[in-house]
């Protein structure tokens, strides 16, 4: 259990002093939200955007730091860290949620980079999780919020997912077994972490999405479903 939360001590300052400035703004931003009664409904909308977004990121990168599973080259399985930034997007659609999915991707740098060159780096990180907010494609016309929650998780997991494929396929081809197809491979390594992943995620989020928390959360951001 200590090997779990151990990565959480072995954070940089410089991570906790980013995280800590984004989740001062959002509450700074709540109280803002809570005291002012002349924004324009559009205005407020952009608010709350910046807002949730910047919670969502402190969560998941915070929860990207309890590692149930490292693998050796790279990625873990974590307690369902990606979870706020699909909720993220599910609320305040695919282009907030692709814009909080790249900032969070160069948040992760911090933690554990490893960068082959320019290319890899895009995959691997800013584009990577720039498709989690493709969870916001999940369409609010269905009404069931755990087939729509279960729907948007596969979007942005899947979409990740093919991120870092391609980067594994490309350029950690020569990790394979002799013999083996990179792509093979590549698919292998990252869809044992992208699955893994998912399915601790979707077990959570289930739950999650029958409890009044969620609701109040949505009540709160937007209701735009």
């Amino acid at each position: 259990m200590s090997e779990i939360f151990s990565k959480l001590f072995d954070v940089e300052p410089r991570a906790w002093i980013t995280v800590l400035i984004i989740a001062l703004i959002s509450i700074i931003g709540l109280i803002y939200l809570s005291k002012d009664k002349q924004n324009t409904p559009s205005s407020t909308l952009r608010t709350k955007k910046l807002v949730y977004g910047g919670i969502c990121i402190s969560i998941s990168f915070i929860l990207s730091y309890i590692r149930l599973f490292h693998l050796p080259q790279g990625g873990s399985i974590t307690p369902a860290s990606m979870f706020p930034l699909v909720l993220y997007s599910m609320i305040f659609g695919p282009v907030a949620g692709i814009i909080a999915g790249v900032a969070y991707g160069f948040l992760q740098l911090i933690q554990d980079m490893w960068v082959v060159n320019i290319a890899q780096l895009l995959l691997d990180y800013p584009l990577a999780f720039a498709c989690i907010g493709l969870s916001g494609l999940a369409p609010s016309a269905i009404k069931n919020i755990h087939l729509r929650t279960a729907l948007a998780m596969a979007i942005g997991f899947f979409g990740r997912g093919a991120m870092h494929v391609i980067s594994g396929a490309l350029f950690f081809g020569e990790y394979a077994p002799e013999g083996m197809n990179p792509f093979i491979y590549s698919l292998t390594y990252n869809g044992t972490m992208i699955l893994g992943e998912l399915t601790i995620a979707l077990i959570l989020a289930m739950i999650l999405v029958s409890t009044p928390v969620y609701g109040t959360f949505k009540k709160l951001a937007t209701p735009s479903f």
